[in-house]
């Protein structure tokens, strides 16, 4: 290994090849890791480098892109593809420029992104979200580590917002050809219809094809959640609070209201798990310290409900997690505040 190392460093030393400096720098942590700690967030108490840190996540998702080609065709890998081309030319843009190393966030974010997107997405959709999400949910504060909020979820509402008619009307029905603007949520808010548990947690059913292709697998979402928190990747208070909160809150408010959904049904409908597991627990725009996690994953799973029982838009996550990415600076200073008070002596 080491001599194939050197070889790779003597060829990056090449003058023709000094300006993809960067390129080969990220070669070399993928594959041999780095004995260096990192300068700023996330940090880790180990020797493994950010980058193979960033694919376990990736491995954690494969379960979930795969029953979403399963489900929805050949698009989604042209969308997957999209993703990772358009804003890896933004990333790579941006190391070169700086003359610094790839950022090694977009491993999970080119993946995360297309799949908390309606599987009838256009490409030219998906590639604008992809370049505003690195742009200017990551890249304009300095890149991984200094953003303050998740750039998929940045890519996510800017379309939304830019493009609300094809983020809510276009919903394909897994295993079918046919398009709907019925999603779980959005039946349950027209007539308190209640999807089957068996359905949302299989993907399968008619009534399961709404919302972000990468939720309707949620087997799948929970067997990549648990693969990262056994192996210590993600922290288990997080997903944990966030899921507990939203079951516990909605149990109560449903005894004074129909407007609330079900504990279950709000777990296992819309983008909850995959947004509890894979994109609250990003480990640059959530908290660092220990009950900061916790508070992050209350007040995520009480806004979460709030905002799917009480506001216009039949889905909380996505703007639940990026209220919760701006507070958590606020959230860690106070915990550390409180528990390294100042002496009055």
């Amino acid at each position: 290994m080491r001599k194939t190392q050197k070889l790779l460093h003597m060829v990056a030393d090449l003058k023709i090849f000094s300006p993809f400096k960067a390129v080969f720098e990220t070669i070399d942590g993928i594959v041999y890791g780095t004995p260096h700690v990192t300068p700023g967030a996330p940090h880790f108490v180990d020797h493994i480098e950010i980058k193979r840190f960033m694919i376990f996540a990736v491995a954690a998702l494969v379960p979930t892109a795969a029953a979403s080609v399963y489900f929805f065709g050949i698009h989604v890998l042209w969308m997957i593809l999209t993703s990772y081309i358009v804003g890896g030319v933004v990333e790579v843009t941006f190391a070169l420029v700086r003359k610094r190393e790839i950022e090694e966030g977009f491993l999970v974010t080119g993946l995360i992104f297309p799949l908390i997107l309606p599987p009838t997405l256009p490409l030219w959709a998906v590639a604008i979200g992809s370049v505003f999400g690195i742009m200017f949910g990551k890249e304009i504060f300095g890149g991984t580590g200094r953003n303050i909020f998740n750039p998929a979820l940045v890519g996510r509402l800017f379309i939304t917002m830019a493009f609300p008619e094809i983020m809510s009307a276009r919903w394909q029905v897994p295993l079918a050809d046919t398009i709907t603007s019925a999603t779980p949520l959005t039946l349950f808010n027209a007539d308190g219809t209640v999807t089957a548990w068996n359905e949302l947690l299989f993907g399968l059913g008619l009534q399961t094809g709404g919302g972000s292709m990468g939720e309707v697998f949620r087997i799948g979402i929970i067997a990549g959640g648990a693969f990262l928190i056994l192996s210590k990747v993600t922290d288990w208070k997080i997903p944990t609070f966030y899921i507990g909160t939203v079951a516990l809150f909605s149990w109560i408010l449903s005894m004074f209201t129909a407007q609330v959904a079900p504990p279950l049904f709000q777990i296992l409908s819309g983008g909850l798990l995959f947004g509890a597991f894979f994109m609250a627990t990003d480990p640059v725009t959530s908290p660092y310290t220990r009950m900061g996690k916790v508070i992050f994953g209350v007040m995520a799973g009480i806004l979460t409900v709030l905002i799917r029982s009480f506001a216009g838009y039949p889905e909380g996550v996505m703007f639940s997690i990026i209220l919760m990415n701006g507070m958590t600076p606020l959230i860690d200073h106070m915990v550390m505040e409180n528990k390294y008070r100042k002496s009055t002596i």
